[in-house]
């Protein structure tokens, strides 16, 4: 079997189509994986600095933190907890019309 998911001409096969999603879901799994190893190495860099330059004073890093954690969160859901457009769903949107 070839690695490309179906050839150029010829309509995709289911089967090509579950190779193809599946191999996006893999892509979306390891670039949230390298989301995560950034944010660690990046935010734990910054506690640091703050830590050897306030010595504890105002934790201007929960800015970092806070923010880049809410794009991480959405990050996340996009591609653990979201679901795939079915064809079922596609149909009920087309017969309830435009």
């Amino acid at each position: 079997m070839s690695n490309y998911p179906e050839a150029p001409g010829y309509p995709p096969t289911p089967e090509s189509e579950a190779r193809t999603a599946a191999l996006k879901r893999i892509e979306a799994k390891r670039g949230l994986v390298s989301h995560v190893v950034v944010y660690l190495v990046v935010n734990t860099f910054l506690v640091g600095i703050w830590w050897f330059t306030t010595g504890g004073g105002y934790f201007w890093p929960g800015w970092v933190l806070g923010g880049w954690g809410i794009g991480l969160a959405l990050n996340a859901w996009e591609v653990l907890f979201r679901r795939p457009i079915t064809e079922a769903e596609i149909e009920r949107e087309m017969r309830r019309g435009s």
